[in-house]
């Protein structure tokens, strides 16, 4: 029988995608981002919030759980939290490449970068809801700038 902060930790991490040697939290949102935007891409908006918001509850749950079993603050390997970013640049946006290629971008560009009030927030809220919560900050920013850009370049 399996414990549970081991299940937790695997679906933190995304199963495989966490333990990437190289950029973690980018191999997530390409891979496991990318597809489950273009799945999520075709229903509404509020729909789309909703699943990014259910995204997030479970996500600071097994994020708080992989945090106590590996026994580090906002661990590396824990990429749900750039998956449910990931949702939220893309909310509302057109499921096309220069659409997913800008959001991608930006939001990394914003995960990384951690401009205020993300670096805030990355550095004062702690456990499973400061993993999320600044890449949803990051996600949040990605989407409004790369609906602007979309549309002044109009792709």
């Amino acid at each position: 029988m399996r414990d549970t902060p081991s299940i937790h930790s695997r679906l933190a991490s995304i199963f495989p995608l966490g333990k990437s040697p190289v950029a973690p939290g980018t191999v997530a949102t390409v891979v496991a981002g990318i597809p489950c935007f273009l799945l999520i891409g075709r229903f509404s908006p509020p729909a789309q919030a909703a699943f990014a918001a259910a995204l997030f509850a479970v996500g600071s749950y097994v994020s708080h759980e992989a945090e106590k079993q590996l026994g580090r603050s906002d661990p590396q390997e824990v990429v749900i939290d750039e998956l449910c970013g990931f949702l939220i640049a893309m909310l509302g946006h057109p499921t096309g490449f220069a659409s997913i290629l800008t959001g991608v971008l930006l939001f990394r560009l914003f995960d990384i970068w951690k401009p205020w009030p993300i670096r805030w927030v990355d550095r004062q809220v702690r456990g499973g809801v400061g993993i999320m919560l600044d890449d949803v900050l990051a996600g949040i920013a990605a989407n409004i700038l790369g609906l602007i850009i979309l549309k002044l370049v109009a792709f």
